[in-house]
């Protein structure tokens, strides 16, 4: 189901000298459609696809995974500056889902690691100090602090520094899919083989049967593939959409993986 069916900006009062408004992206947008359940942004880096994402998930007031607020970095107070300057428009209001940048999970999978170490040093604590004391009252003690390491492993998995990158990555999806949510995703591939970003993409599928909406900023050519999709190239300003088999990178892919050693020849 489409929930956000577009964007609109209005940046004439703004200082367009300043990031973000500087970039040649927002000075030329004027409004974004998203005729589609997906929707994949491309472009080279610098040119705005993750601003402009942010932006969306700040105006869209959904949970950012990883971070606990917008107002941390200067790309976070750029973000909320450019929401500020954005409206948009519903086919129905939501609040479920996520915006996730692949620099704020492996932020989000350290704390995971520090809760479960604090909750696990607070258990060793009980059982040291309460030596003396009946196995109810140490039970007791130490009720909190395992209830909580409970509830870590079954959202997202036991030990879960053991597990590849990709592997958390994936369960992390798996743990926070839930239907009729409202997805943004920033660079996921960062964290995944190609292996793992079909995973992701049989993911994003059964979502999609469950009223999901997609957008994804992305480099790589599997993801841009994601069914259902409309893909808006930054590269051109205002963004244009393309067709799959038109994009650079994909033809770039197709013709480095048909012949390397032409390419590498010439390096």
């Amino acid at each position: 189901m489409i929930h956000l069916r577009e964007i609109t900006l209005n940046i004439t009062s703004r200082n367009q000298q300043l990031y973000p408004f500087s970039l040649l992206l927002i000075q030329n947008l004027e409004r974004m459609p998203f005729p589609s359940t997906v929707t994949i942004f491309i472009g080279e880096n610098g040119s705005g696809k993750s601003t402009l994402l942010a932006g969306i998930a700040k105006a869209s007031e959904i949970i950012r995974v990883g971070s606990e607020d917008f107002i941390q970095e200067p790309d976070d107070k750029a973000s909320s500056e450019l929401a500020d300057a954005m409206r948009l428009v519903w086919n129905k209001r939501i609040h479920k889902g996520f915006f996730l940048r692949a620099e704020d999970f492996f932020r989000f999978t350290e704390n995971l690691q520090m809760l479960r170490q604090n909750f696990q040093a607070e258990i060793n604590r009980v059982d040291r100090d309460y030596q003396d004391r009946s196995d109810y009252s140490k039970k007791l003690a130490k009720g909190p602090a395992v209830s909580s390491m409970r509830a870590l492993d079954e959202r997202y998995g036991t030990s879960p520094g053991a597990k590849s990158h990709g592997e958390r990555f994936l369960n992390l999806f798996q743990s926070r899919f839930v239907p009729g949510g409202l997805y943004l995703l920033d660079e996921p591939e960062a964290a995944l083989s190609p292996i793992s970003q079909l995973g992701l993409i049989s993911m994003i599928k059964e979502m999609l049967q469950q009223d999901a909406q997609f957008i994804i900023a992305t480099h790589s050519p599997i993801l841009m593939a994601c069914p259902q999709g409309t893909i808006y190239d930054f590269d051109q300003h205002p963004p244009v959409t393309r067709e799959y088999e038109t994009i650079e990178h994909v033809r770039l892919y197709r013709s480095f993986l048909t012949d390397p050693e032409a390419f590498l020849h010439h390096l």
